[in-house]
């Protein structure tokens, strides 16, 4: 399976929005908006990747500025991140989270941030926690994790 970033498919721009609209509950619209800004290519942030196997979606993640906490200081945020179930423990969450890594770095972009309730998944990767934040509308804060290159 392949890693494509979506700048370089811009046409699968609406089944990602969708699919990741379907994954995290969010309107495909706030997506297809991020999507727009990634296409458009003024700037590294924001990015967009999926894995995609049969003619569907298998997996993806995104990179934003922020992924809705309080730490605003702490950009970009690699976010999404999402893997279907019948695909899971065959290491494509990995390969993601090293492919978009090295992609940003190759933009300029070297530190990624990080927001999740897993409290050992991204270790085995190469990211540190970093600290505590406060997710937006969220009763609890999470954990921040941090990859530098």
């Amino acid at each position: 399976m392949e890693i494509l970033a979506l700048r370089d498919y811009p046409q699968y721009k609406e089944e990602a929005a969708y699919w990741f609209s379907q994954k995290w509950g969010i309107p495909a619209a706030a997506y297809l908006e991020s999507m727009e800004a990634c296409l458009q290519g003024r700037h590294p942030v924001p990015q967009w990747y999926l894995v995609r196997k049969d003619n569907a979606i298998v997996g993806g993640l995104g990179v934003i500025e922020n992924d809705f906490h309080d730490r605003k200081d702490l950009t970009p945020n690699v976010c999404a991140v999402y893997v279907e179930e019948a695909y899971r423990c065959q290491g494509i969450a990995g390969k993601m989270l090293e492919h978009v890594c090295a992609d940003m770095e190759r933009m300029g972009i070297p530190t990624l941030y990080l927001l999740t309730d897993h409290t050992s998944f991204y270790e085995r990767y190469g990211w540190e926690f970093f600290c505590m934040a406060q997710g937006d509308g969220e009763e609890t804060p999470s954990r921040m994790y941090v990859h530098k290159q």
